[in-house]
C-alpha cells in the first residue's frame, strides 16, 4: 500500500508560524531543513495523516488548515497510527515512527476542543527520527516498511 505527500511544513522557532513548503531537504543532523525541532531525537520529524487530521475536523464540525497541528508532513493513504518502529519511505528518505504526537495545550490555544478532537485514534499524527537522509516534495509516494 502506498500514500502521496500531500504538504510540507516547518518553523523557525517555537511559536512561530508554519511555512508551508513544495519540497524540503530532511538530514540525520537537523531534520526538516530550517524547522527548529529538528535535533536528532525521536520528535526529530511529524507526520500527519490527512484522514486522521479530517477526523479531528469533523469531529469538530469545521475544517481547520493542517498547519494548526504544526506537524512537518502531511500524507494521505497510509495508516501510520500504532506502528512504532516501522518506517515511513519517500524516496531515499526513511523516518523510523516512535510514537504518537500527543496533542498539546497549544491545539487548544489555537482552537477550543482541537486537543480532545486529536486525542482518539493517534489523529494527532506520529513522531520521528530520521534514519535515511533524503528528500521530500509535494505529490512524492508514500510507503511503509518494516
Amino acid at each position: 500500500m502506498t500514500g502521496r505527500v500531500l504538504s510540507i511544513a516547518r518553523r523557525e522557532k517555537s511559536r512561530a508560524p508554519m511555512e508551508e513548503l513544495n519540497e524540503a531537504a530532511v538530514s540525520l543532523e537537523a531534520g526538516v531543513d530550517g524547522d527548529y525541532r529538528g535535533e536528532p531525537d525521536d520528535r526529530q520529524v511529524t507526520v500527519l495523516t490527512k484522514e486522521s487530521w479530517q477526523a479531528a475536523c469533523d469531529a469538530l464540525g469545521k475544517e481547520i488548515p493542517w498547519t494548526t497541528r504544526r506537524s512537518n508532513i502531511l500524507i494521505e493513504g497510509l495508516r501510520v497510527e500504532g506502528k512504532i518502529g516501522k518506517t515511513i519511505r519517500i524516496g531515499d528518505l526513511a523516518l523510523q515512527i516512535t510514537g504518537e504526537t500527543d496533542p498539546c495545550n497549544r491545539m487548544e490555544e489555537q482552537v477550543a476542543g482541537l486537543r480532545q478532537a486529536l486525542t482518539p485514534d493517534w489523529r494527532g499524527g506520529v513522531t520521528c527520527r530520521v534514519t535515511s537522509p533524503g528528500h521530500v516534495a509535494v505529490g512524492d509516494a508514500v510507503a511503509l516498511e518494516d
